[in-house]
């Protein structure tokens, strides 16, 4: 049991010694301890209050230790359930195990298997709520799950990761849309000692505040709407581990409030809770933004960038690497092979198109294209021709003399409407085909009225 971080205890027992021997001996053993004399009182508690474990009591007066349980289940509390019970109960004890309890003792019992079994109870409960947390992540969609690369570039990159992995200190990593930001954080994570613990990541953009207020730090039962049960957030869930906040820079002035006290106190406290909790959580951040001009801003708080930015992690753009461009073709090819059909390859002259290319969506772009090669390519040989017409050599546009360049902003809008109609109007493929997220595509469609 972590000493800073106590099993919370809830007692259910009309028998007196019992309580009293609970209250004074768990705590020795790591346990904070409240003990109530019957079930209605408990039912009542654990409608305000979250436990870790429960220690019920089957045989009491009034509403007894099964119907405790059915109707403790029935209302969504998550805590686990030990019943205590006496030698000819135990029928009774299986009933409740059907019921969903943990496990059971039988009186008179040692207190060494009381605190045994609490710690193994504990760690289910830690493991289960880690799992729901997991099912609410955000996928981001990266377009490797390996860093691939050789250029002097990435191996001063993955070097300053090796150093700074056994560090407890947080890392802000920058970069451009699509560099692999998020695979840095994953590699950093991997190469630390926290490696056995939870790496949990979250997109600040994708939530508005108040949801992302209750991911981060998760939620009491009734705190708002919809909130039935209570809820540990990713910080908590993520203990000894590591959360990764990807466009850290979206979080409100509030949020960033709030994250700064997590960073200076290693505390934090649920929505609508009152008890603060202890964390050990490395915090991993990463923004495509110029912190230092959000700040200037007034977008960013200064004293935030100052605690996020004790290491900074520069992720290079894939123009800066273009020496490492066929490893990562080499990789997408396989990749994105269709079962049953020959693996493609580039033409020496398709490779040098892509070579030249200036890949404004970086690795994220180059794996968006090699994917669509794949699928359309009629050949086992991809050419120069079966490129997207904004790699190869534009042959549909010849420049006369006199001819005005068009503004950026209506090459961007002639961009997506060719996107849109080439699929059909669907927009994630279409935001993959151009090397944007969708969030960004929808932007764009509202800025410039494209109807779809």
């Amino acid at each position: 049991m972590r000493d800073r971080d106590p099993i919370q205890v809830l007692v259910v027992d009309d028998e007196k010694p019992t309580r009293v021997l609970m209250e004074r001996e768990l705590p020795q053993s790591g346990c904070a301890v409240v003990a109530v004399e019957n079930g209605e009182e408990a039912l009542e508690l654990l409608s305000r209050q979250e436990f870790d474990v429960v220690l019920l009591d089957l045989k009491m007066p009034g509403l007894g230790g099964v119907e405790t349980l059915r109707r403790l289940r029935s209302s969504g509390v998550t805590a686990e359930v030990v019943v205590l019970t006496g030698h000819p109960d135990v029928d009774t004890a299986v009933e409740a195990m059907k019921l969903g309890a943990y496990d059971y003792l039988t009186k008179p019992f040692r207190l060494s298997e009381v605190e045994i079994v609490l710690r193994r109870a504990a760690e289910k409960r830690r493991l289960q709520a880690e799992n729901v947390a997991l099912r609410h992540i955000v996928d981001r969609g990266d377009a490797s799950h390996v860093i691939l690369g050789e250029s002097p570039a990435m191996r001063s990159l993955l070097e300053l990761v090796r150093r700074v992995a056994a560090s407890n200190a947080p890392v802000l990593i920058t970069g451009e849309t699509g560099t692999g930001k998020g695979l840095i954080a994953k590699a950093l994570h991997q190469a630390s000692l926290r490696v056995g613990k939870p790496f949990l990541a979250i997109n600040c953009s994708a939530f508005q505040d108040q949801l992302l207020e209750s991911e981060l730090f998760g939620h009491e039962r009734g705190a708002f709407t919809g909130a039935v049960t209570a809820k540990a957030g990713l910080f908590e869930v993520a203990d000894g581990g590591a959360v990764f906040l990807d466009e850290v820079a979206e979080m409100s002035p509030a949020m960033q409030a709030k994250l700064l006290q997590v960073l200076d106190t290693g505390e934090l406290r649920r929505v609508g809770g009152t008890r603060q909790r202890r964390v050990d959580t490395r915090i991993l951040a990463a923004t495509n933004k110029d912190l230092e001009q959000e700040v200037r801003a007034s977008h960013f708080r200064e004293d935030l960038l100052f605690r996020l930015n004790v290491v900074s992690l520069p992720v290079p753009p894939l123009r800066e690497r273009k020496e490492d461009i066929p490893i990562l073709v080499d990789y997408f090819l396989r990749r994105f092979q269709l079962p049953g059909q020959p693996l493609r390859s580039l033409s020496p002259e398709a490779l040098g198109l892509l070579m030249h290319y200036t890949w404004p969506g970086n690795v994220r772009e180059l794996a968006n294209t090699i994917e669509r090669l794949v699928l359309l390519c009629p050949g086992t040989i991809i050419q120069p021709d079966d490129l997207p017409s904004n790699i190869r050599p534009s042959a549909d546009l010849p420049v006369q003399e006199g001819d005005v360049p068009l503004p950026l902003a209506e090459i961007e809008r002639l961009s997506i409407i060719r996107a849109l109609r080439y699929t059909g109007g669907k927009k994630a493929p279409a935001a993959r085909l151009l090397g944007i997220d969708v969030k960004t595509l929808t932007h764009k469609i509202q800025r410039y009225a494209i109807p779809i």
